[in-house]
């Protein structure tokens, strides 16, 4: 077990919105936030909130250049450290990460190096990993450490374990850790799509869709695929049902039990398994087991209420999780639940989106369940894990509690 760490704010953006309020009603409806573009299912940012990134882009000169991943970034480190009382002169530490990058803008600046047979001065500079962390770090003028990494899906949940490692290091009293995500990009798509594990729109226009979701049929038809077309931690599916959503989340970490904290840390987990391929997982998820066991330390597994599941909405993806939750918990599995069903899987951001589900969870103390599986709720919410998983079998397990 390691030494208390508390999360003493927490900001996200997502399809969701941005308000503890209105991402908490969200969550309480059994709407999924899904749309069409291209053909391809994606869930992207309401349309108020890209207006402010719009407008975040338009404040700086310097921000013109930036890539969408960096600038959500900036935009939800802002709401998190004011949240938390921060400034700049606190000098945190900064540990940011995504699992594509700067994926837009790099796809942009190839494009006009095949028309051009050269390159724009900036294309280097924007476009390299680390300049997330960097450009967070300049917005909030703060001189403490800041690392930029990718460790594919798991990259916001690595971040925070950098976070919780500087900190028991003495290194530094506070650090900002999250990822950031906007993957919504037709080569991003296409690579998923290669994989063969991304939801087909076959049957919806996007018209069609979003009626259902104004009417609430959606809700009444969970019999029906389309009316979910991200089917995670749905066992019984045939087919892979991956949708990509773009998100932001940032999180603040300060060492000890701060009772202002929204949730405290409790254990940390992490393990990598051997590869039989790029994106493989064992039938078991080994790593899994390991980082679940890891972060349970010495606390007995029948303490565990909830489960916040990675489940992706792949066939294999989800059932490896499920087997290794099997093999942990013997015959009393805690309550699951997931949020890819709603608003898909931010790549890098999910992670941190999923302990934001976990801390509503504790916070009003209610479990937040998938329409269309039959889930025990939990007689009590006091002890959450929260899962990730990436590319490569890297897996995190963070135990939450009040």
């Amino acid at each position: 077990m390691i030494q208390p760490i508390s999360i003493t704010s927490l900001a996200t953006i997502s399809p969701l919105g941005k308000t503890t309020d209105e991402i908490w009603q969200a969550y309480k409806n059994k709407q999924h936030y899904f749309s069409i573009k291209d053909n391809n299912y994606v869930a992207e940012l309401p349309a108020e909130l890209k207006a402010e990134i719009k407008k975040l882009r338009a404040s700086d000169v310097k921000y013109k250049a930036l890539d969408n991943s960096v600038l959500y970034a900036i935009y939800t480190s802002r709401e998190a450290i004011k949240q938390a009382g921060w400034i700049a002169s606190d000098d945190f530490g900064i540990n940011i990460g995504s699992s594509r990058g700067a994926t837009e803008l790099f796809e942009n600046h190839h494009k006009f190096f095949l028309k051009k047979d050269k390159t724009k001065p900036l294309s280097s500079p924007t476009t390299t990993l680390g300049n997330i962390s960097s450009w967070v770090a300049h917005d909030l003028q703060t001189q403490g450490p800041e690392i930029s990494h990718s460790i594919t899906c798991s990259t916001a949940l690595h971040a925070l374990l950098n976070g919780i490692a500087w900190l028991n290091s003495g290194m530094c009293k506070k650090f900002l850790v999250g990822g950031s995500e906007a993957p919504l990009t037709a080569f991003t798509i296409s690579q998923m799509q290669a994989l063969k594990i991304y939801a087909k729109s076959n049957s919806l226009s996007h018209l069609e869709l979003s009626r259902e979701v104004d009417i609430g049929l959606d809700c009444a038809r969970p019999d029906i695929p389309e009316s979910y077309p991200c089917r995670a931690l749905d066992l019984n599916k045939n087919k892979n049902t991956m949708i990509l959503s773009e998100a932001a989340s940032m999180a603040c970490l300060e060492k000890g039990e701060n009772p202002n904290a929204l949730a405290t840390i409790k254990g940390i987990g992490y393990a990598t398994e051997i590869l039989e391929h790029n994106a493989s997982l064992s039938t078991n998820a080994l790593c899994f087991q390991r980082s679940m066991k890891m972060a349970l330390g010495d606390l007995n597994p029948d303490e565990i209420d909830v489960i916040v599941t990675h489940t992706p909405g792949t066939i294999k993806g989800d059932i490896s999780e499920f087997n290794a939750i099997k093999k942990i918990f013997c015959n009393k599995t805690p309550s699951l639940t997931t949020n890819k069903w709603k608003i898909g899987h931010s790549l890098g951001a999910s992670g941190m989106l999923n302990i934001e589900m976990a801390i509503l969870m504790l916070k009003y103390n209610e479990f937040v369940s998938v329409p269309y599986i039959d889930e025990v709720k939990p007689k009590r919410i006091k002890n959450i894990l929260i899962n990730a998983v990436g590319f490569g079998g890297n897996a995190v397990s963070i135990l939450l509690s009040k």
